[in-house]
This record gives C-alpha cells, sequence and structure tokens, in this order.
C-alpha cells in the first residue's frame, strides 16, 4: 500500500519530468535543423564531414544504448539521466565551439551519446511516475511537449542563425547546452518513486539476452522500427527532398508544411488519447499505418500535379498533417506497451532496447530516403513507403496475438487467467 501511494502522488515529480522533456526538447529544436547547414557552410567542411557527423552522432546511441540499459536497471534513472545530461551539455557546447573536422566529430559522439542515454531515461522515469491507467496519457503529453518545444525551439533558432557569422551558430550550441543542464536541474533532482516490488523470484535470462528471448517484444521492436523507418526517418530527409527537389516546394512553405505537423499534434494529441482508452492498442496502430498510407497518396498527387503549384503545395502540407495523426495515434500506445512488456527489475534494458530500434531506423530511414529522391526514382520511393505502411498494418494486427487483454489494452484480464509473467510486469 505503501509503494501504491507513491506512485499515486507522483504527479510533481511527472511535472519535472515532462518539464525537463520539454526544455531538452526546446534545445533540439534549436540545432538539429541547422546542425548540417553548420558543417557545410559555417565552418566550410563540407557535405562529406557533416555526413559524417550525422553518422557517428548516431554510431554515439548504438555504442551507449546497451549499457544504459543495464545502468537504469542497476542504479535507477537519475543518476543515468544526470549523465546523459552532463554529456549532452558538454557535447552540444564544444560542437558550437569546434572549427576542424576531428573536434567536431568527437563533440558530435558526446552529444549523441548524451541524447540517447536521456531518451530511456526519461521513459522510464515517467512509468515510475504514472500508473497503468495514467501511462497513456503521461506518454502522450510527453509527445506533444517535445513536439511543441521542437518547434518553438526551430522558430526561435531560426531567428538568430546568420550563416555568414559562425558566432550565431556557437550561441544557439552553447544555449542548448544550456538546456540540458536545464534538464540536470528540473528532473534530475526530481523525487522519483522506486520501482515496483517483484512478486515473484526473478529466473532467467537478464539485460539484452532477455529482451532477445521475449517473442513479443521482438515483435513490437520489428513493428517499430518499421514505424520510425518511415514515417521519422523520411520527415526531414526523404520526404522534404521530395517536396522541394521533385515538386519544387519552396523552402518558406516547407517550413508551413512542418508547422501544419506540430499544429495537427498540439491540436489532436489529448482526444487521440481519449480514443485510444477505448481500443485496442494493435488496433490504433493499424489506424497508423493506414492514415499514413493516405499521406503517401497525396505525396504521389503532388508528384503527379507538381506543375500546378497551389495544388501541389496544397498536397504538401496535407502529408506533413497526415504524418501528425498518425504519430498522434501512435504516441500513447507504443511507450505504454514497453513498459508493460518489460519485467520491473529490467525495464531500463527494455526502454534502451526499444531506443535502439528506434534510431537505427532514424539512421537508416534518410540515407534510403535521399538515395531513392535524389536518384531520380521518386515513384519507386513512395511505393516502397507505401509499402511499408501497409506492412506496418499487417504486423500490428499479428501482434495483436502475441498480447495479453491488458498489453494490449482489451480490458481487464481474469484473475485467474494472468500468468506469473505479468505479475512481474512494470506496469
Amino acid at each position: 500500500m505503501k509503494q501504491q501511494g507513491r506512485r499515486l502522488g507522483a504527479g510533481g515529480p511527472l511535472r519535472r519530468v515532462q518539464i525537463g522533456n520539454a526544455l531538452s526538447a526546446f534545445g533540439s529544436g534549436f540545432t538539429m535543423p541547422y546542425m548540417f547547414v553548420y558543417v557545410d557552410q559555417v565552418r566550410g567542411l563540407g557535405s562529406l564531414a557533416a555526413g559524417m557527423v550525422f553518422t557517428v552522432f548516431a554510431l554515439a546511441a548504438l555504442a551507449v544504448l546497451p549499457f544504459t540499459g543495464r545502468g537504469i536497471d542497476r542504479y535507477g534513472p537519475r543518476p543515468v539521466l544526470l549523465i546523459g545530461a552532463a554529456l549532452a551539455a558538454t557535447g552540444a557546447f564544444a560542437f558550437g565551439h569546434a572549427t576542424g573536422t576531428p573536434a567536431l566529430l568527437v563533440s558530435s559522439f558526446l552529444f549523441g551519446a548524451g541524447v540517447t542515454t536521456c531518451q530511456p531515461a526519461l521513459a522510464t522515469m515517467i512509468v515510475r511516475c504514472s500508473t497503468k491507467a495514467t501511462r497513456s496519457r503521461a506518454f502522450a503529453l510527453q509527445f506533444t511537449l517535445v513536439n511543441l518545444g521542437m518547434g518553438i525551439g526551430a522558430l526561435v533558432g531560426g531567428q538568430i542563425v546568420d550563416v555568414a557569422d559562425p558566432a550565431s551558430l556557437t550561441r544557439l550550441f552553447t544555449i542548448e547546452a544550456l538546456t540540458f543542464l536545464g534538464l540536470a536541474l528540473v528532473t534530475g533532482t526530481a523525487r522519483i518513486p522506486a520501482a515496483a516490488p517483484v512478486l515473484v523470484a526473478a529466473t532467467g535470462p537478464t539485460g539484452l539476452r532477455a529482451l532477445v528471448a521475449d517473442k513479443a517484444m521482438l515483435r513490437l521492436c520489428l513493428l517499430a522500427g518499421l514505424i520510425f523507418f518511415t514515417c521519422y526517418g523520411q520527415f526531414e530527409s526523404g520526404v522534404a527532398a521530395f517536396a522541394t527537389d521533385t515538386v519544387g516546394t519552396a523552402p518558406s512553405t516547407l517550413g508551413l508544411a512542418i508547422g501544419a505537423n506540430a499544429l495537427t499534434i498540439v491540436v489532436l494529441q489529448m482526444f487521440m488519447v481519449k480514443l485510444t482508452e477505448r481500443r485496442r492498442r494493435t488496433t490504433a496502430m493499424a489506424a497508423a499505418g493506414l492514415v499514413w498510407l493516405g499521406a503517401w497518396t497525396m505525396a504521389l498527387l503532388a508528384g503527379l500535379v507538381r506543375s500546378e503549384a497551389l495544388v501541389a503545395t496544397i498536397a504538401i502540407v496535407a502529408v506533413y498533417a497526415l504524418f501528425g495523426v498518425g504519430e498522434s495515434l501512435l504516441a500513447p500506445t507504443l511507450g505504454p506497451i514497453v513498459a508493460d512488456l518489460a519485467p520491473a527489475r529490467l525495464l531500463g534494458t527494455y526502454n534502451s532496447g526499444y531506443a535502439l530500434v528506434k534510431q537505427i531506423a532514424i539512421a537508416v530511414g534518410p540515407a534510403v530516403g535521399v538515395l531513392l529522391v535524389g536518384s531520380g526514382t521518386w515513384p519507386v520511393y513512395l511505393a516502397a513507403m507505401a509499402a511499408c505502411t501497409l506492412l506496418i498494418v499487417v504486423l500490428a494486427v499479428r501482434l495483436r496475438r502475441h498480447l495479453t487483454p491488458a498489453q494490449d489494452n482489451a480490458g481487464p484480464a481474469v484473475p485467474v487467467a494472468v500468468p506469473v509473467r505479468a505479475l512481474e510486469t512494470a506496469a
């Protein structure tokens, strides 16, 4: 009962976690859109060096995430978050002051390692500060605040950036470093409830071996990888390249489309939470796939009528808005499923494994999208993405058979039918 009381009284810590999330997202929105131009044009190191910076940023995630999960499970999410925030702040500050390729690559590694270390720690904090009944809303609010923070950050950053003035970019990355210190101060000092007690003896594999042995989690990771590859991996790369290079969309119009995406999420998110609370989570994921199929159909329309500027512009804006609808469906579902699948003693490992899949998909997605669009085979690109969205629908429906009713939000499970595994979970 004492543990339950602590969880029900976790509103204050949860608010601090969400504020910290928004702070770090504001900082990311500040700099992420300008990292390429900073390396390529401001420092004059060329597109190859800029590409290497992004590659190292992604590789840093692959290097640290396996250890991040183990650290969260052993020491708790707060010390891991503090380490991640310190790494990210150091990397961002050094990145803004670096002038040569070696220094930029080292800074990028620290930056990427810090950012990706914070993600599973924050997800674990949200699980600890919420109950099963409130978890979907907590993750949806996190998603909304992150998008809002990144959108505002991008708008403010755009007013500061001056390609002809390197000092403006240095100020930008210095401010981002300060936002990560703010994350450490606001969230890293919050009193996070302890992990729920394990009601059965801890047996079986531990660490990543346990995750690999969990067939339901593997299926979820496969589905999540496809989701992140098809949407988030294309959002600012393949789709943006298609819009500007193939359709002829002006950069200002593309900014309007990205703004439409953020506005859609902010307006619809709480409505989607109420909608998905009464439905299976796998149904919400399948619905997101169908919505994204509509987005790729609108992209095809934009490509076919690109000579009609107004119609093509409306179609491109619709693409980004439909992406936002699908994202709003996914926000209350993916994170809570991971939490419900994870044994309490391995919550950090499961969150880190999920984050690892996300980072790989987001790293591979832009390479595939830009390659296909850049080679002039945009119909192949759109067809491939449409096929991926259909596969999302199929995999979401098939995942249903591998989840318990509680994990799929299909109603309360019958007490006598609850397996021992369910008593171990972080939910």
